[in-house]
Parts: structure tokens; sequence; C-alpha cells
């Protein structure tokens, strides 16, 4: 899949070696590498700590690193470290010795254990035997975290310096949706934050792709976008960012664990969105400007 680009033990850079589009993608959560530190601490099989996963989303996108585009991929397994939270989205009963809480933010997703080291795995209770040691928890972030976001940063600086513009397309997948009175569930939903990480145009383009493809499609609904949007996402500065999330139903087989028959399918739609908004993004300033 690499042409180019460097690797890392727990991050992968995919494509050409420099900037030949304004499109960066990113797949923080489809990481298969599971540290052996994780494994002796977790009271939880590592067969059901890949529930967790975005499972094979890097498999879907990695086509397109020979179409000119550039990848970034996290390797490192969500459970111990998610690349889509902030730094401070940590449960300080996770933490020994407890952080300060000026130093964290209790946000919904922390709440309901799913901060930047997940806490709990629906149906299975605690992840974690006892509290993780807080040099533990900077490793992670200097190591994994850190990393991840400087490298899409220079990237989206990189194709801004290039073309005048930079769009990011953060890959990831859902589990499938439940029908809300009585309207079958979206199968790919598109999220800017609600307008507020893209111009409008570029939702609105690959909402009109998926939908050409046959699929159900929201935006921002349930799913606007999260820390790696909010952190990267300035369309002030002409750097725009969307989520894609898709089906695993859509792509993976039954037991959501390989790849199923409608597999290329899928990859040939991601692939259309993301060459959708790099023709967006070169489209004439004028049609920006008018939103």
């Amino acid at each position: 899949m690499e042409k180019g680009g460097s690797t890392s033990n727990y991050l992968c850079r995919y494509g050409p070696d420099e900037i030949e589009s304004p499109v960066i993608l990113s797949v923080p959560h489809a990481g298969r590498l599971y540290p052996g530190s994780l494994i002796e601490q977790s009271r939880i099989a590592q067969a059901d700590l890949q529930t967790l996963e975005d499972r094979h989303v890097d498999s879907l996108v990695a086509p397109l690193a020979d179409d000119g585009f550039t990848l970034v991929v996290g390797t490192a397994a969500r459970a111990w470290i998610d690349l889509n939270r902030s730094e401070r989205e940590i449960d300080p009963a996770m933490i020994r010795p407890r952080p300060a809480r000026a130093a964290t933010e209790l946000t919904a997703k922390v709440r309901g254990g799913l901060g930047l080291v997940p806490r709990r795995l629906a149906g299975h209770g605690d992840i974690y035997r006892q509290p993780i040691a807080q040099s533990d928890l900077s490793e992670r972030i200097a190591r994994a975290h850190r990393p991840y976001h400087m490298l899409i940063s220079d990237l989206l600086d990189a194709a801004r310096r290039r073309f005048g513009i930079a769009v990011l397309l953060d890959c990831h997948s859902m589990p499938p949706l439940r029908p809300a009175r009585g309207t079958a569930p979206a199968q790919i939903v598109i999220g800017d934050r609600n307008g507020r990480s893209a111009a409008p145009s570029f939702a609105a383009r690959a909402v009109d792709i998926a939908r050409r493809a046959g699929l159900r499609t929201t935006i921002n609904t349930p799913y606007a976008g999260g820390h790696i949007l909010a952190r990267h996402g300035k369309p002030e500065r002409d750097i725009h960012g969307l989520q894609l999330e898709i089906c695993r139903s859509l792509y993976l087989d039954p037991a959501h664990d390989g790849l199923g028959p409608e597999f290329e399918r899928i990859a040939d739609t991601v692939r259309a969105i993301a060459r959708g908004l790099a023709e967006e993004a070169l489209s004439p300033p004028q049609s920006l400007a008018a939103e």
C-alpha cells in the first residue's frame, strides 16, 4: 500500500513523497497493533477489544495512495489510545496519580467510557484491571497521539501551500444504525461539525456522490465529527474537514470481522468521494466565496 512516505510503530503515511492532491485522508480507528502492556492490563480478551476498531477502514482507503492521495493511518489499537479525542478527554479515575480536575475535560464521550483511553466496552464492563500510571498515559500520547496530529497538520499546511486550499477526509466505520420512525437508517454519514469544520459545498458534494452510489446518506446525524475535525478543520484558513462514517455491514462480512462481498464497491465509492472533494477544492474560488 505504501508509495513513498514513512512509517513508525504507531503511525503510517502512505502515498506520494510530495503532495499531489488538496485532499488528505486520515484513518484513526483501524489500528490493529495491541501493545503487550495493553494485553497485560486488560481484563477483556483481545478478540473482544477488536470491536472498538473501525475494522479494515484502512483497507478501504488504501488504493487511494496509488491515485496520488496522501493517507495518514494510526496503527495502534483504539483500546490503547483514541486518536479522535483530545489530550484532555481523560477519565481521572483511570489514572494514577489522579490528575488535577483542571487537566481534564469530562465530555459526554468520557462520561460514556470512550475518552482518550477507553474505560469500558459495552457488554463487558471495565477494560483495565487497575488505574493506568501517569507515565504510561504520557508515553501513549507522546508516541502515538501527538505524532498523528502533527503529521496531519503538516500535510494540510503543505496542501494549502501548494493548492491554496486543503481538505481533510477523516474516515471511520459505524455499527448498523436502527430505523427511526419507520425510516430506513443511514448507511453513510457525512459530518462537518454542523457547518463549523468545512464550507457547505464539501459536505454537499460528498453526500451527492454517496447517494448517487445508491447509499442512504445523512449529514451530521448521528455523527457530526469529533476531535480531529475540531482540531484540524479551519475553513477560515482554507483548511476544511469532513468526517466519513461507513456502515460496517456495507463492506464487512456478517461477523463484521473480515471483508465482505461488497468491499470493492464501497472502496470505489470512497475513491469517488475523495476525487469529488478534490474537484470541489480546485473549482473556481467564487463558488466557495459565494457561500
